[in-house]
């Protein structure tokens, strides 16, 4: 097994220290890194888009030739990773003794950290990784564009505990979004504003999600189909969840713990029952 520490930064400092533990070509441009690697420890490349004292944005496609782990120390903006895996799995802990946590292909998962524990990622060998990041600072005091999006961050994912994680199924608004910024066409400033566009789009929905405002937004739907229930037993077809998902409510992987939280029933039973 391979080892490896990144010390945080700067986003110059973190693609150079990728550089040195991984080998590689790295081209800068603007804001744009891009790390080409094929070396003895690993194949593939590492993009990544900087916006100073905002988000960030990184995407790894990465084949190790043996198994690696990387540990990162606390980044000093305590930002909140959201973590999107494409394909293999990444695992994590806070510190190299603390539990483990899978995210499978086609999970999300959300990451802070405000203690001095370092993360640490697991990588198997010989097995093709690709996961996105994009990172918020929330201790930025002059970070004036983005204020609301960092106080609602730190009240949704920044606990007293200083350590926070949270693993599930992705949101398939969320992805096509992050598809969407890897087709940008333009160049120079309209680039620029369209990256930060679909990136607080993908803030928003997060939030959005995981916040009450989630349930306030899907009650009225719910209510609507209670009381037009005779009508839907008449269609013996129905879906309740192809329902709602087509009304176009954000977070539809979230759709089954919020309908068993109101009506007290898997919505899969409750369809059966509509059948029958």
């Amino acid at each position: 097994m391979k080892k490896l520490y990144l010390n945080t930064g700067k986003f110059d400092t973190i693609f150079n220290d990728l550089k040195d533990s991984f080998g590689g070509e790295l081209t800068t441009e603007n804001n744009e890194y891009n790390l080409t690697i094929q070396s003895k420890w690993a194949k593939g490349s590492i993009s990544g888009i900087r916006f100073e004292k905002e988000m960030s944005y990184m995407h790894f496609d990465l084949m190790f030739h043996k198994d690696v782990t990387l540990s990162m120390e606390s980044f000093q903006t305590s930002p909140v990773f959201f973590v999107y895996c494409t394909e293999g799995d990444v695992t994590h802990s806070f510190g190299a003794t603390g539990v483990r946590k899978r995210m499978k292909s086609q999970q999300s998962g959300i990451l802070a950290n405000t203690s001095s524990i370092n993360s640490v990622l697991y990588f198997e060998g010989f097995k093709r990784t690709q996961f996105t990041v994009i990172g918020m600072p929330t201790n930025v005091s002059d970070n004036v564009v983005n204020a609301q999006f960092v106080t609602q961050l730190k009240n949704k994912f920044v606990n007293e505990s200083g350590n926070y994680i949270f693993v599930g199924p992705q949101n398939s608004k969320i992805v096509n979004k992050l598809q969407e910024l890897k087709t940008i066409s333009q160049k120079g400033t309209v680039k620029d504003l369209l990256q930060r566009s679909i990136l607080n789009s993908v803030l928003e929905m997060e939030i959005a999600q995981h916040s009450n405002s989630f349930g306030m937004m899907i009650n009225p739907i719910l209510d609507l189909a209670n009381r037009q229930l005779d009508e839907i037993k008449k269609l013996s077809t129905i879906n309740i969840y192809d329902v709602i998902n087509a009304a176009g409510v954000i977070g539809r992987n979230y759709l089954p713990r919020v309908f068993k939280e109101k009506y007290h029933v898997s919505y899969k039973p409750y369809n059966q029952k509509l059948a029958s």
